[in-house]
């Protein structure tokens, strides 16, 4: 069965940053696009980062310029280094293929304090 384990979220002042994991089997990874995403309270769930073979990615506008997406294929593994972070940051963030393929995992709170 398909797993993803999302993990390294947590709280942090405004300005700071965080490294978001995310670790993946029951697919062929190598192959597959992956993306990150993310839910708040109220609002609906929205892609944040994506990235295909060859490390092509894509962002949103609000993570241009902060957000850095990688994957390695050695270890089916996809991150998202966070920079910068804001109050309108904080959210739970999942991973999952850019089509939203899998079934959602338990995600990663992130937490910003102003």
């Amino acid at each position: 069965q398909v797993q993803l384990v999302e993990s390294g979220g947590g709280l942090v002042q405004a300005g700071g940053s965080l490294r978001l994991s995310c670790v993946t089997s029951g697919f062929n990874f190598r192959t597959e696009a992956m993306a990150w995403f993310r839910l708040a309270p109220g609002n609906k769930r929205e892609l944040v980062a994506g990235i295909a073979r060859r490390s092509i990615t894509t962002y949103a506008q609000f993570a241009k310029g902060r957000f850095t997406i990688s994957r390695n294929n050695d270890e089916n593994t996809v991150w998202l280094q966070m920079n910068s972070l804001k109050p309108e940051d904080t959210a739970v963030y999942y991973c999952n293929h850019l089509m939203q393929t899998y079934d959602w995992g338990q995600g990663t709170q992130v937490t910003v304090s102003s």
